[in-house]
């Protein structure tokens, strides 16, 4: 789907690198019966599966390529809760009851992840000491205090930093202020997405890779999931959880999301005089820009940071300049540093920056869209889809829309360019 054929390898970054050993993923060789079929073996679909699979129910998972060779597996690693909405415009926006249940969920999201890497032992470096958002303007930072505001009105372990706070913990002067929410951390996400595998199948779930699915029809009751190579599985229930790497599978799903990439650089282990004043207590960053930056150390000391990047995957070095540009200019003290690894991945993005969940027929839910926080909303989303599939009267704490279309969809590689304009105009302005 998405131009995705059966059996791509895993593209090059520091965590195909690092990673610890897959599970093993056979092809689908046989057609089989199952109670859930779910497509897609990133974050929201092993989610699913693996709290399908605890609670009895036969799940069939099918992967076009290996588990985590999306998003899932090439992210920035950083486990941060909540949307990009602050709480009480989600409370404007859902009425308070609907808004609350969706604020302790979404707050509460991080919690999922590491409840899951404690439960199964996941190794996967994963840390939790925090994100920082700081402030690249006064105006900007009275934002920021509302919201640690309103966050720490709902329990949250948030403070507002001041700019020497930041610079303190982060190791440059380039910003006002911030705030820190200790609810965050970071992992390696393909690790964690390979702990995901293991901890489906030591339930009976039946993951499924390189098995590229061809089709989706309603076939006397049930369910009828096709394969390229030939194999079918029929169930009652279907789990589309494809993201950013969306395809034509379902009409128009592919054209509701712009899929925008996201590319990430990453230094070499920072030598030790560096290292102790760069990111030292080994908080996640994000700023608080429109077009941001996001940055973080790994367990080996490296320095990445990610942000947009041009609508087309990278055909070099030179596609990563304007990261390595950013990275010079925050830390000056890194000039001549070594990059060791360059790399990109799909986020989808939403009209309106919020997750999207589909019931377009009876028997068949879609989730996408995360906007960027895809590793602590995927893992949630995927335990709130099991508890629906298996309580129809369960609390489902995400809004239910139909698929829209994004007018013009095809130029959507025009939108990112007009998006990235726009907005770093806006940014010099705040």
């Amino acid at each position: 789907m998405n131009n995705i054929t059966a059996g791509q390898a895993l593209p090059p970054s520091l965590w195909a690198a690092t990673a610890t050993p897959a599970a093993p993923t056979p092809p689908l060789t046989a057609s089989r019966k199952a109670d859930v079929i779910v497509i897609g073996g990133g974050f929201t679909g092993l989610s699913t599966a693996l709290h399908l699979a605890r609670s009895g129910v036969d799940v069939c998972l099918l992967e076009a390529s290996e588990p985590g060779w999306g998003a899932s597996g090439r992210n920035g690693g950083q486990v941060i809760p909540g949307l990009k909405y602050d709480p009480d415009e989600l409370n404007v926006m859902f009425g308070s009851k609907k808004g609350e249940l969706l604020i302790d969920t979404i707050g509460k999201a991080a919690d999922t992840v590491y409840d899951l890497i404690d439960q199964y032992r996941i190794e996967c470096d994963a840390t939790r000491n925090g994100w920082i958002q700081p402030a690249h303007s006064d105006k900007v930072m009275y934002t920021l205090e509302k919201r640690a505001g309103q966050w720490a009105e709902r329990g949250a372990p948030v403070e507002v930093l001041t700019g020497d706070g930041v610079a303190q913990r982060i190791g440059t002067p380039a910003y006002v202020g911030g705030w820190i929410d200790r609810r965050a951390g970071s992992i390696q996400p393909l690790s964690y997405c390979r702990g995901l595998v293991r901890a489906a199948q030591s339930h009976g779930a039946a993951i499924h890779g390189n098995t590229l699915v061809s089709s989706l029809q309603r076939q006397d009751g049930r369910w009828r999931v096709d394969t390229a190579a030939g194999p079918n599985v029929t169930a009652e229930q279907v789990v589309i959880a494809t993201n950013g790497y969306t395809g034509d599978l379902w009409p128009h799903l592919k054209q509701s999301v712009i899929a925008a990439n996201s590319f990430i650089v990453a230094t070499k282990p920072l030598p030790a005089d560096l290292g102790d004043r760069i990111l030292a207590g080994r908080e996640v960053v994000s700023d608080s820009r429109r077009l941001l930056l996001y940055y973080r150390r790994d367990a080996q000391g490296r320095l990445l940071m990610g942000g947009r990047g041009p609508f087309a995957d990278p055909r070099g070095a030179q596609d990563f300049s304007h990261l390595e540009r950013s990275l010079a200019l925050l830390f000056p003290q890194l000039a001549g540093i070594d990059y060791e690894f360059r790399w990109a991945g799909r986020v989808a993005i939403t009209r309106d920056f919020l997750p999207h969940v589909h019931q377009p027929a009876a028997g068949l839910t879609i989730a996408l869209g995360y906007n960027g926080r895809g590793i602590a909303m995927a893992s949630t989303m995927g335990r709130c889809l099991a508890q629906r599939l298996l309580h129809a009267d369960a609390v489902f704490p995400f809004p239910i829309s139909t698929i829209q279309p994004i007018p013009f969809h095809g130029l959507q590689r025009f939108y990112i360019a007009a998006g990235v304009a726009y907005y770093s105009i806006l940014d010099k302005f705040s």
